[in-house]
């Protein structure tokens, strides 16, 4: 594997940093997230991919990170991860494919997702950069990396328009694989038990 690497292979200019930051509404608070963490943060990206032309500058960047590790194969957890996945793979000229949620379960980490059935056999041995469009505590990223293991896929990568917070480094050392983002951005996520939040008594906001 790599080694892990908390900074990209290459500085991003900061009009694309701040660019990507521009293109998500924020909001500040306190949520649930579907890691199982409570966060202070949520990002408003159902509007991300409305302009398909606004974003490509974005998705090319995160190409250029992703190309130096030689995938073979660009994946991308539904919804917005997959559509970004599919522009990166474009850009590089390589094969794409999608997971999907089966289930959300129930504690930290516990949610699946699976691959489609059609795909599986053709993974194994390939070159796999897994991507997505916002990596926080990293749990579709995590569920995409055990599906493709049922594979005998070769991970790569993880590439994201933006990391949040330290969580998403954790999460890619603990994989062995780096870490690649076009923009970064601080925040805070705490399991339930240990949340600030919930011991100031505030109660979670709907996403």
């Amino acid at each position: 594997m790599s080694p892990v690497r908390l900074a990209n292979a290459m500085p991003n200019p900061p009009d694309l940093q701040d660019g990507v930051l521009a293109m998500m509404s924020a909001r500040a608070g306190h949520f649930p997230l579907e890691s199982g963490h409570h966060g202070e943060l949520w990002l408003e990206l159902d509007a991300l991919f409305w302009t398909p032309s606004d974003l490509e500058p974005f998705a090319y960047r995160l190409a250029e990170l992703i190309g130096p590790y030689e995938p073979d194969v660009v994946c991308g957890p539904l919804v917005g991860g997959a559509f970004l996945a599919q522009l990166v793979a474009m850009r590089l000229g390589v094969r794409f494919c999608h997971t999907e949620r089966t289930s959300p379960g129930d504690g930290l980490y516990a949610a699946t997702y699976r691959l489609p059935d059609a795909l599986t056999p053709r993974l194994a041995g390939l070159r796999v950069a897994v991507v997505d469009d916002v990596v926080n505590a990293g749990s579709a990223v995590r569920a995409t990396l055990a599906a493709l293991a049922q594979t005998d896929a070769r991970p790569v990568a993880i590439g994201a328009l933006l990391a949040l917070g330290t969580t998403p480094a954790a999460v890619a050392g603990t994989a062995g694989l780096p870490l690649e983002s076009v923009a970064t951005r601080e925040n805070e996520i705490w399991v339930p038990d240990r949340c600030p939040r919930c011991a100031n008594g505030e109660p979670l906001q709907k996403p």
